[in-house]
C-alpha cells in the first residue's frame, strides 16, 4: 500500500465487545462487559480509578486478550493478540503520555514500524506527502520534518492522531486526551474531533472532566466496579447523573466560603533552580502565600511547578533567590527542618516521594515521625501508642485498607493519597504544599481531599495548590499563578479567573499584555 493510499478514509464500522471478562490474580477486571461503538459517533468511557476502563481498552487494542466474550469488527468476531492485529482491524489508540521518540522527525514517527511499498529502501517522501494531507483534511497541520522535540504538547498530540490515521484507523481511542493542553489546545482538539467524526471516524474518548464529556460525546457508558452500570445520550444524563452512576451516591462540589486571609506567611523571591535535564526551570519566581489563603498554581506540565514544589519541599536546591516562611530563611533548610518548621508537603509522585511502597500502611504513617518524643520510651519505639496514632488517622481520613499491616501498594490510589495527606496533616503543619493531589484519584477521594483543603484553609494553613485540573484550580484557590516556562505569566483573584484568561497565560501570554490588549481594542470600539 502507497503511503498516500494508508492517508484515505476510515475503513471501520460498527464495534462490538460482547460479554468481556477479564481476570488477575484475585481481581476481576472486566465482568461481562458490553460496548458497542456506531460508526460517527464520540461514545465517552466513564468510571472512576479501578473500573476497568484501561483494561476494557487495552483488550480492544491488542494490549490485553479477553478470558472471556468477543470482540466485533462489521459483525465479524476477531481476536486480537496484539496491537498490530488491532491497526489492521482499522483501531488506533492515542495514550495519555505520548509513544513518540522525540529525536526523530515527525515524519519518521509516522512511518516508524510502518511496511515501505518500497522495501528495503523508506518512502519518507511519501510518507511527508501523506501527513500533509491528513493535515489540511482534518485541521492537523504540523510540519513533517520538524523533530518531535521541537514541537509544543499540543503539537505532540496532533502527530499522535496523524500516526493513526496514516495506518487507515477508522475508530480511535482517546485516553484522556486533554490532561495537558491549555484551554485553547482543549478547542482546537475538539474541532479536530468534530471533523474527524464528520467524515466518518468514531470515537472512544475518556476523560475524568464531565464538562468535556458533555460538550464533545453523543453517547456515553459508565463502568463500576468492572461492570457496565448504564450506556445513554450524552444529552439525556445531567453531569449529577453521571456522577452517581460513577460513585454510587450524590457528590457535591467544592463551595469554598468567601473570607479575608490573614498576614503573609510564605515568600518566594527570585526563586531560580535547575531542572533534571540540566535547562533552568525556574527563572526569578516571586510568590507570596497568606494564612488562610489557598494560591492555586497553574500550568501544562513541565514549565516548573514540580519543581518550584520541590524547591519548597527542601527537595531540589535553589540557585538564587530565598523562601521566607514566618519570618525564618529557609532556603537552604533541610527536608526535616522544614518539617519542624511547620512545613508539610503532598508530593506529585506519591509511590516514590510520599511513600514506600513495600512498607505497611502503619509504618507509612511514621516515615517522618518515628522520631518523634510522642512515639518513643527513652530510647525504645512505643509501638502501641503509634499504632493507635495510625489506627486514628486511618479512621479519622477514612482511609480503606483491610489492616494496618497490608502493604500500601496494595491500596487504591485515592486510599493512598488520603493516608499520606492524613500524615501531613496529623503535624499541625501551617503551611502546606500540595503537588497534583488529586492526580489520578477517583471522584469520591477527589471530594474528601477538596474538603480537607478548603477545612485546614478554615483553619488558617497557607495552602500552595499545584494543579493542571483548571475547573480544580478555579473552585478552590483565592487567587491563581500561572507558570510558563519557568516563569510567572500573572496572578489573578479567583472571582476574576477566566478559563480563556489563564489559557492564554499557560500559553505564554503575560497578563500584561492581555490587559494592554483588551484595553487597546476597547478604546478602538466606536
Amino acid at each position: 500500500m502507497s503511503a498516500e493510499g494508508q492517508a484515505k478514509g476510515p475503513k471501520t464500522g460498527r464495534v462490538e465487545m460482547r460479554d468481556i471478562v477479564k481476570c488477575f490474580p484475585g481481581v476481576t477486571a472486566n465482568d461481562g462487559v458490553c460496548l458497542d461503538i456506531e460508526p460517527g459517533e464520540v461514545h465517552a468511557l466513564l468510571g472512576e480509578n479501578g473500573a476497568g476502563k484501561s483494561t476494557l481498552m487495552r483488550q480492544l487494542y491488542g494490549m490485553y486478550q479477553p478470558d472471556g466474550g468477543q470482540i466485533l469488527v462489521d459483525g465479524k468476531s476477531l481476536s486480537f493478540r496484539s496491537p498490530a492485529d488491532a491497526i489492521r482491524a482499522g483501531i488506533g489508540m492515542i495514550h495519555q503520555h505520548f509513544m513518540l521518540v522525540p529525536t526523530m522527525t515527525v515524519a519518521q514517527n509516522v512511518a516508524l514500524g510502518q511496511r515501505s511499498p518500497r522495501a528495503p529502501f523508506l518512502d519518507l517522501g511519501g510518507v511527508s506527502k501523506a501527513i500533509s494531507k491528513i493535515g489540511e483534511d482534518y485541521g492537523l497541520k504540523v510540519d513533517p520534518e520538524t523533530f518531535v522535540w521541537q514541537l509544543s504538547v499540543g503539537e505532540q498530540q496532533r502527530v499522535e492522531i496523524i500516526k493513526a490515521l496514516y495506518r487507515g484507523a477508522g475508530l480511535i481511542i482517546l485516553d484522556e486526551p486533554t490532561a495537558v493542553l491549555t484551554p485553547q489546545e482543549v478547542d482546537a482538539l475538539f474541532a479536530t474531533l468534530r471533523t474527524l467524526v464528520a467524515s466518518g471516524h468514531s470515537l472512544i474518548f475518556i476523560s475524568h472532566k464531565l464538562n468535556e464529556v458533555k460538550a464533545i460525546s453523543d453517547r456515553v457508558t459508565v463502568l463500576r466496579d468492572g461492570r457496565v452500570v448504564g450506556t445513554g445520550r450524552t444529552c439525556d444524563l445531567t453531569r449529577g447523573d453521571l456522577v452517581r452512576m460513577m460513585v454510587g451516591r450524590e457528590v457535591k462540589e467544592p463551595d469554598p466560603r468567601p473570607h479575608a486571609p490573614g498576614p503573609e506567611l510564605v515568600r518566594i523571591a527570585g526563586a531560580r533552580a535547575m531542572g533534571d535535564r540540566g535547562i533552568e526551570a525556574l527563572r526569578g519566581i516571586d510568590l507570596s502565600i497568606r494564612s488562610g489563603e489557598i494560591l492555586g498554581l497553574a500550568g501544562v506540565s513541565g514549565n516548573g511547578q514540580k519543581e518550584l514544589a520541590e524547591c519548597l519541599a527542601g527537595m531540589r536546591s535553589l540557585t538564587e533567590g530565598s523562601v521566607i516562611v514566618e519570618g525564618h530563611d529557609m532556603t537552604r533548610a533541610t527536608v526535616n527542618e522544614r518539617f519542624e518548621a511547620g512545613m508539610a508537603f503532598i508530593p506529585e509522585e506519591r509511590m516514590r516521594d510520599g511513600a514506600i511502597r513495600e512498607f505497611s500502611v502503619g509504618e507509612n504513617v511514621f516515615l517522618h515521625d518515628h522520631m518523634s518524643k510522642r512515639f518513643r520510651r527513652w530510647i525504645f519505639l512505643a509501638f502501641d501508642t503509634m499504632r493507635e496514632h495510625a489506627r486514628t488517622l486511618v479512621s479519622q481520613f477514612a482511609v480503606k485498607t483491610p489492616s494496618l499491616d497490608v502493604p500500601i501498594k496494595n491500596l487504591s490510589g485515592g486510599n493512598i493519597q488520603k493516608l499520606i495527606m492524613a500524615r501531613e496533616l496529623s503535624r499541625q503543619p501551617f503551611f502546606l504544599v500540595a503537588a497534583q493531589p488529586t492526580r489520578g484519584v477517583d471522584i469520591g477521594a477527589t471530594e474528601y481531599i477538596h474538603d480537607c483543603l478548603l477545612e485546614q484553609r478554615e483553619k488558617g494553613m497557607a495552602i500552595l495548590l499545584v494543579s493542571e485540573d483548571l475547573d480544580e484550580l478555579r473552585s478552590l484557590s483565592d487567587r491563581i499563578a500561572v507558570m510558563y516556562e519557568g516563569g510567572v505569566m500573572g496572578i489573578v483573584e479567583r472571582g476574576e479567573a477566566s478559563v480563556e484568561e489563564l489559557g492564554f497565560m499557560m500559553a505564554g501570554v503575560s497578563l500584561e499584555e492581555l490587559r494592554a490588549g483588551a484595553a487597546t481594542e476597547e478604546s478602538a470600539c466606536p
